[in-house]
């Protein structure tokens, strides 16, 4: 039975997922068997895994480090924002409703048992299982029904350290309030801590680290310096999106959206040393000296359609587009590029009919049912093989798919218009194929790198293994990992499906 060890944090965004991918791929070099795994993830931007279904990007990047397919069991309950107040509720890799935040609360105590489920799973195959908690445990108004962060390690008795964003400000309050607010048998699952993001002289902060674990009585396992190289690697939220300008190079933009998805389709464009790739950020004009222009998916298409209107960036396109410039719509901005998107169920909000965009002669109907799948495409126009994955809702049809974007399994996916410089596609990540990307880029004038993008990827979690190596003490880490000894029972979720 594998032994596991959990990583929270002070707050969101403090390096969490990094930090479980690199301690993944420094315990792989060690001989270990490790797997990934966090129990809840709020995140639009998902993985398509070996076993069919969707799961949080953040440990789709984990299993990379630790050298195994990404499955559903490392991230049981993910949660896919649709408006600001509910989300989609996806269980062990599947959709199983769409609830607003107080109906989810309800929901959560029944997830549990799925939770521990996938946890059993996952130590049955693993010499180590690194668990990723979610926002903080000092949100104790959550910690009733909580599943993701103590009332997972409680549950499953997996030992806690909590990292500290130093770079914020704050931290030395952020860890000893949070022993000062959680629950004594809450606290007393946190082992030690880690201080992340650090600039500068470290030993500048020894004062302050020593008070942390006088405050607390937690042990210190060391301050991570600043990770350069973090912009090499995908992140999950789309908060952590930032211009990775390079200025005098040829622009492409992507319009910010509001429920933007699966943003890490823009990873291998943006380490280009030919691209400047521009985020346009709501109350932003689209540049006027772009080549090209991308929509990105969407977890709420008509909600976004909405959103780009008031923008006023449908004008930006249809100005960028009469200049001569070309259009990239990928998923749910491949379904807004068209003349209407109709949803009579009410699928993604209110029912009803959202007139497109109009440069693509197509419509898109929504249905319940959803296509997620890995697939191997080739590029119409190059006839370059693409690898990626499909995960949408809606079917689009019109006749500018005639003139399709890529052929998959010999059909027509995709449309591309009359004029060649409006392009729309289901598949996301296309640019991680290497051929394919450049291609693209060569036909924009837009010369490529020549470094494989999956290399590169490789590259920067080695380094990050490194970096961590050098600065916290891995092996005192190793050392508190421990067999947990709760075990998954049947209730909740997990009994209603067994019974089903």
């Amino acid at each position: 039975m594998a032994r596991a060890l959990m990583i929270q944090g002070a707050g969101s965004d403090v390096g969490k997922s990094l930090i479980v991918a690199g301690l993944a791929r420094a315990f792989v070099r060690r001989g270990l068997r490790v797997l990934p795994f966090k129990p809840q993830n709020m995140s639009n931007n998902a993985a398509v895994t070996v076993d069919g279904g969707e799961i949080g990007r953040a440990q789709a990047l984990q299993a990379l480090a630790a050298g195994v397919e990404p499955h559903t069991d490392m991230n049981p309950v993910l949660l896919k924002p649709e408006t600001d107040v509910g989300a989609q509720v996806i269980v062990q890799g599947k959709r199983i409703a769409t609830a607003r935040a107080r109906e989810y609360a309800a929901m959560k105590p029944s997830l549990m048992g799925a939770v521990l489920e996938s946890f059993e799973r996952l130590k049955a195959r693993a010499d180590l299982v690194l668990v990723e908690g979610a926002g903080s445990p000092a949100e104790v108004n959550l910690r009733n029904a909580d599943i993701a962060n103590m009332g997972f390690a409680r549950k499953a008795d997996v030992p806690v350290v909590l990292v500290g964003d130093i770079d914020r400000g704050g931290v030395i309050a952020q860890l000893v309030g949070i022993k000062a607010v959680i629950d004594p048998d809450d606290a007393a699952m946190i082992q030690g801590f880690v201080i992340n993001k650090f600039r500068g002289d470290p030993t500048l902060f020894d004062d302050g680290y020593k008070l942390i674990e006088k405050k607390t009585a937690w042990r210190g396992f060391g301050v991570l310096p600043w990770f350069a190289r973090a912009g090499e690697l995908p992140a999950e939220d789309a908060l952590g999106l930032s211009d990775a300008r390079k200025p005098g190079q040829c622009k492409i933009a992507c319009l910010a959206l509001s429920r933007i998805a699966n943003f890490d389709d823009l990873d291998p464009l943006k380490l280009e040393p030919g691209v400047d790739l521009v985020m346009v950020r709501p109350g932003e004009a689209i540049p006027g000296d772009v080549r090209l222009v991308i929509i990105p998916g969407s977890k709420s298409t008509r909600g976004d359609l909405a959103f780009l209107r008031a923008q006023g960036w449908d004008i930006d396109l249809l100005a960028h587009h009469r200049r001569g410039g070309q259009v990239l719509g990928l998923c749910g901005g491949y379904q807004m590029l068209g003349r209407s998107v109709t949803d009579p169920d009410g699928i993604e909000g209110p029912a009803g009919d959202t007139p497109g965009l109009g440069l693509l002669d197509v419509e898109t109907v929504m249905s319940s049912e959803k296509t997620l799948t890995r697939v191997a495409a080739v590029h119409a126009a190059t006839d370059q093989p693409i690898e990626a994955y499909e995960i949408h809702i809606g079917r689009t049809d019109g006749p500018d798919r005639a003139r399709p974007f890529a052929k998959l399994n010999g059909e027509p996916e995709g449309a591309i218009s009359r004029d060649g410089r409006v392009q729309g596609s289901y598949l996301h990540g296309l640019f991680t194929s290497d051929e394919f990307r450049k291609a693209f880029l060569a036909k924009l004038d837009i010369p490529a790198g020549d470094e494989p993008y999956h290399a590169r990827v490789e590259s920067a979690l080695d380094a990050l293994a490194d970096h961590i190596e050098g600065h916290l003490d891995v092996e005192g880490l190793l050392a508190l990992a421990r067999q947990s000894l709760g075990q998954a029972r049947p209730f909740g979720f997990a009994a209603r499906k067994s019974e089903a």
